[in-house]
């Protein structure tokens, strides 16, 4: 099992464990993207996708023209998948894979499922977030046998930091 998924609820602190995880492991070059939510005046409005480079996009908002629409969000397809190009065209001698999130709203690109998929049958681990409810690609994602599901609630992110530490640690080194 060469790849890890860990999964909770909105709020679980998913995001939060995947940025520390890139930087215990940043000396393996790790290569992907996190996804920041905007906020106005404490409403969740949208959010954005910033790559381990600096790099970042707009990638869906409340305001955005679009015909793909996931909830309330309007997503940009073209400039995330322009993003996506950019994101993993740069990669040098990476030796793991971060993405954040395997979601509905993501799930929309099929550029996006086919490069999930690319990571997930490649050498190298992947390490993504995965929405707890989801069905397709989703579910089909979540019950790959190369992949070990990590669940996080507010209550075992701390601890769970340090299953995911030790369990990449093994994966890089094996």
């Amino acid at each position: 099992m060469k790849n890890i998924l860990i999964s909770g609820l909105p709020g679980a602190g998913k995001t939060t464990l995947l940025k520390r995880l890139c930087v215990i492991f940043k000396e393996f070059n790790p290569v992907g993207f996190v996804t920041s939510e905007l906020t106005e005046e404490g409403n969740r409005v949208g959010f954005e996708v910033a790559n381990l480079y600096g790099d970042s996009k707009l990638f869906a908002h409340v305001r955005l023209k679009s015909k793909v629409i996931v909830g309330k969000y309007k997503i940009d397809i073209k400039a995330f998948e322009t993003f996506l190009d950019l994101t993993f065209s740069r990669e040098k001698k990476t030796g793991l894979y971060v993405i954040d999130e395997i979601g509905k709203m993501e799930c929309e690109s099929k550029k996006f499922t086919k490069i999930i998929t690319t990571l997930l049958d490649s050498g190298k681990p992947l390490i993504a977030t995965i929405t707890e409810k989801g069905t397709g690609f989703i579910s089909d994602v979540k019950k790959r046998e190369d992949v070990q599901i990590f669940e996080v609630t507010e209550q075992t992110r701390d601890i769970r930091l340090k299953d995911l530490t030790m369990a990449i640690r093994n994966l890089l080194l094996d």
